[in-house]
């Protein structure tokens, strides 16, 4: 599809931002862009495209530098190396002026026309609304370990959603500045997690998939695999974030208590009781429990220190900003 409609300059407040993280997508750009134009004024709707190209090494940003100059409603930022979706994302959120957000993947597989929709959705109630690909269109592969992901990870926080990994979501501007500097690692899949345990409310939309166009997945199984400690991450997170000493505080607590009691009843066997100690692994044990509840109220003071002192702006992986 050609850009040539895509010309004009927007106008009126801004009340949709489009961030659109990408790596190695330059057969997908124009078409992908043409559509998110065409839906978007087809409904009225003021709105502008971030792009978040994450070092891409194909002509992906020489494209989106041809299509910024062709349409004032987009922005580019290109990262110096790929850093991944999560920070991707976290730079587009940062620039965005909409009173929504949508995220969305640049390979066409997510449907801009399913837009108007997630807007109609979120004003009937709710902070963020998260696509389900009811039917996807991706191998067993894709599929089967991301719904078993789906399945624990909705189990295990409460959040009746079924598909957390979909690119396609819109958000209130109130929840994009709540999660916005939680977003690193590859703790995207997790927002819509981090959204309800702030008090956000969470609710999905089935929407449109469509088979990968261009190039292949830059996604392998061992993203699932990471799954398990990004989970463990949020948890700890959005739990004991400003307060670390909470939880190493109390683990490290229960272990030094105990191996105090052990050591004290084997003091006493010792010195009252005149028994040797020298074969007794449990001396061992009672030391052991002393040094790491020691260690893990250490590192709990220490998170402590960094919560307190902790710059979260870092933005020196932009390498150019197209506004």
């Amino acid at each position: 599809m050609s850009d040539s409609n895509t010309s004009s300059k927007g106008t009126g407040a801004i009340s949709l931002s489009i961030v659109i993280p990408l790596y190695n997508e330059m057969e997908s750009l124009p078409e992908l862009h043409s559509q998110i134009t065409q839906v978007c004024e087809k409904n009225n709707i003021p709105f502008e495209v971030i792009y978040v190209d994450d070092g891409s090494t194909d002509d992906s940003f020489r494209i989106l530098e041809a299509i910024h100059q062709r349409d004032s409603r987009t922005k580019v930022i290109q990262f110096r190396k790929n850093f991944g979706k999560s920070e991707a994302l976290s730079a587009g959120f940062s620039v965005a002026k909409g009173n929504m957000i949508v995220t969305m993947d640049a390979d066409l597989q997510d449907d801009p026309a399913e837009i108007p929709r997630l807007i109609a959705k979120l004003n009937e109630g709710g902070d963020l609304i998260s696509g389900w690909k009811r039917k996807r269109r991706d191998p067993l592969t894709k599929k089967i370990p991301s719904r078993l992901f789906n399945r624990i990870t909705s189990f295990m926080t409460g959040i009746r959603i079924h598909d957390f990994n979909c690119g396609l979501k819109i958000y209130r501007r109130e929840v994009i500045d709540s999660i916005q500097m939680k977003v690193y690692g590859e703790l995207h899949r997790f927002l819509p997690v981090i959204a309800h345990q702030n008090g956000f409310i969470v609710k999905e939309l089935p929407v449109t998939h469509h088979p990968r166009k261009y190039g292949k997945s830059k996604f392998g199984l061992g993203r699932f695999a990471r799954g398990a400690f990004d989970f463990l991450t949020i948890n700890f997170l959005t739990r004991y974030q400003n307060r670390p000493l909470h939880l190493f505080g109390i683990v490290g607590s229960l272990f030094f208590i105990a191996g105090f009691i052990i050591s004290a009843i084997l003091t006493y066997e010792k010195w009252v009781l005149d028994k040797d100690l020298s074969n007794r692994p449990l001396l061992f044990l009672g030391v052991l429990l002393i040094i790491v509840g020691m260690q893990s109220i250490s590192i709990g003071l220490l998170g402590e220190m960094i919560t307190a002192l902790r710059n979260e702006n870092d933005q020196s992986h932009i390498k150019r900003h197209l506004k």
